[in-house]
């Protein structure tokens, strides 16, 4: 009797379980999509979001974010004085994130900005959330895919709990709301490891891996249309497979050949449009080798930017190794991600489970290089470069396997039945701890906002979607230090503040030529209110008197330009552009060269 109930009890649990697991994943997605969403908050998510737009605009891959460098650049390929209009071609971001994107905006008509105005009462913009939706259905559908692989690699047990896991991750959800591509990257990061892990099985059952190969280093090519950063781990795969993967050698190349060949459009697009196949992406090396990767970008001469490569293998490895200690919040503070490397050291019975992993720890560590020599902010888990997150999932159900293993051999497992899995709740519950604390504050803070912008400052989408919009004709340019947020919300064009004064004299001239003339200037808290004061002149230098005007206005209690007007440069670009629009008292304020604009 008990032996023909057992089965329907066991299909019975799975059922429940299962059940229990899609309400509690509906439940998170519109808790975070509806009620504690807060808007976009980074500048390149932002900026994809946009470019996403001008391509379900049929504009192809053109942004309204000006740099000056893209500006330089364009006059170094012309060989003479440069078109600012031509240097809208984006040559920074890789373009497969920004069409999934532009999708999504056709699906809904995000297209047509003027259908998604804000209003003064509202705090988050409508679009923000489609682009957000996206993230997380991306991210739910790695999921089942990391569910699939890890079962097939251990048990559906060890599946079903680092599915869980990576859903009660925080850090997932956070990445899901900035706009960037990480979710899309996990997605297709996931299924590369499910057929690279396919052919390690057929490695060594002692057949040909070949396909399955394939299909993996396809997968990772798109990876790296997704982010060019993701690079690094397809030269970790290439090499594992093509000493480890039969047959031998030709699956490592044959993954670098697919990804030569679909970066080859996008990589001679850059060289078109910018003189080389880098673009203005190659410069963000200087976020993890120069100073400053935001000061390199407002540069307009490239010669005047200092790359100090001085004892750089010595700075490339302590960069790589000072990942360690933001290494468990980068995994998602998943409690089990970092016992990956303690799983090294445990002999698998399993060839395939023992291989993979080596395959596994090949790809982190490549990435973890590039993470080093490209930048990767200390404490910043959502930092753009942060592709530790991608081998969370992975990491974890090693982790859970090796700690499943030791749990076994405890005498107190077979005399109490009861704990034979309190390590995989001990793990759920210790893992889930961030998500668990930080709700409820989400929630209060939801309460309590009112009709406060949740992101500002430094950002104010209201403010830019329709007080800044309404100011500025479409052929019209804003110069400012968010041009990220400019063109997403406001839809306008905007140009990068030039680190020099000089610079922006000059494209003011030239701008004014080719009859697409500066609107004014828009100084915001993400220059003022992000640093210290130090680190502000540091960054702004000749600009730092206006930069810091809107706080010396409101210490004083005076009218705008208080501070910037005593410097001789400034004050006489400000006689061009004399009507102070303040949308937020002083700290967020344009500087308009129509005499006729209204403040705010």
């Amino acid at each position: 009797m008990s032996t023909a109930e057992a089965p329907t009890t066991i299909n019975a649990g799975i059922i429940i379980r299962r059940v229990l697991f899609f309400i509690l994943l509906i439940g998170l997605s519109l808790l975070y999509l509806l009620v504690t969403f807060r808007g976009l908050d980074s500048p390149k998510g932002m900026e994809q979001a946009q470019i996403a737009r001008e391509i379900a605009r049929d504009n192809s891959f053109t942004t309204k974010v000006l740099r000056p460098v893209s500006i330089w650049q364009n006059g170094e390929l012309r060989d003479g004085q440069p078109i600012i209009k031509d240097a809208n071609r984006d040559t920074y971001h890789a373009p497969l994130h920004p069409v999934l994107l532009s999708w999504a905006l056709n699906f809904v008509g995000g297209d047509d900005a003027d259908k998604w105005r804000m209003t003064e009462n509202d705090t988050v913009y409508k679009l923000d959330r489609v682009i957000a939706a996206t993230s997380v259905i991306c991210f739910l559908i790695a999921i089942g895919v990391n569910y699939l692989l890890i079962s097939r690699i251990f048990d559906p047990k060890i599946g079903g709990v680092t599915a869980l896991l990576m859903l009660l991750c925080d850090l997932n959800w956070k990445f899901s709301q900035t706009g960037l591509p990480q979710m899309f990257m996990l997605l297709l990061f996931s299924c590369a490891c499910f057929f690279a892990y396919r052919a390690v099985e057929a490695t060594a059952e002692g057949r040909i891996a070949l396909l399955p190969a394939l299909i993996s280093a396809a997968f990772l090519s798109l990876l790296v249309l997704t982010h060019w950063l993701a690079i690094w781990i397809v030269l970790g795969f290439a090499i594992y497979a093509g000493f480890f993967l039969r047959p031998r050698g030709a699956a490592g190349l044959a993954a670098l050949g697919f990804v030569l060949l679909v970066s080859l459009l996008p990589l001679l697009k850059n060289k078109q449009y910018s003189g080389n196949m880098g673009g203005t992406a190659i410069l963000a090396v200087f976020n993890g080798l120069g100073t400053s990767e935001d000061s390199v970008m407002r540069t307009y001469n490239l010669q005047d930017a200092y790359l100090p490569l001085q004892n750089l293998p010595f700075k490339i490895v302590r960069t790589t190794i000072l990942q360690a200690g933001d290494l468990f919040s980068n995994l998602g503070s998943l409690l089990t991600a970092p016992l990956f490397f303690l799983a090294l050291l445990h002999p698998f019975k399993r060839k395939s489970i023992a291989n993979f992993r080596w395959c596994l720890l090949l790809m982190w560590f490549f990435g973890a290089v590039g993470m080093a020599i490209f930048g990767l902010k200390d404490g910043a888990s959502t930092d753009p470069n942060q592709l530790h997150i991608l081998f969370a999932p992975l990491f974890a159900g090693y982790g859970l396997a090796l700690i499943a293993i030791l749990w076994s051999r405890l005498k107190i497992i077979t005399e109490i039945p009861p704990l034979r899995n309190a390590h995989f709740v001990v793990a759920v519950f210790i893992s889930a701890g961030p998500m668990v604390l930080d709700l409820p504050r989400q929630i209060r803070e939801v309460g309590k906002a009112g009709t406060v912008p949740p992101h500002w400052p430094p950002y104010y989408p209201a403010a830019l979607n329709t007080g800044l919009a309404s100011q500025v004709r479409e052929d019209e340019i804003v110069v400012t230090d968010q041009p990220w947020a400019v063109a997403w919300y406001a839809d306008r064009t905007a140009l990068w503040l030039p680190n020099q004064v000089s610079v922006f004299n000059e494209l003011e001239t030239l701008a004014q030529a080719q009859d697409s003339p500066f609107a004014g200037l828009l100084i915001s808290p993400y220059s003022h209110s992000s640093r210290v004061l130090p680190g502000v002149y540091n960054e702004y230098q000749e600009w730092a008197p206006l930069v810091l005007d809107g706080w010396a206005s409101v210490s004083t209690r005076s009218g705008p330009g208080t501070l910037a007007k005593l410097d001789p440069e400034l004050r006489t670009i400000l006689t061009r552009y004399p009507t102070p629009v303040r949308f937020v008292d002083s700290l967020l304020i344009f500087w308009s060269v129509s005499p006729a604009a209204s403040a705010q």
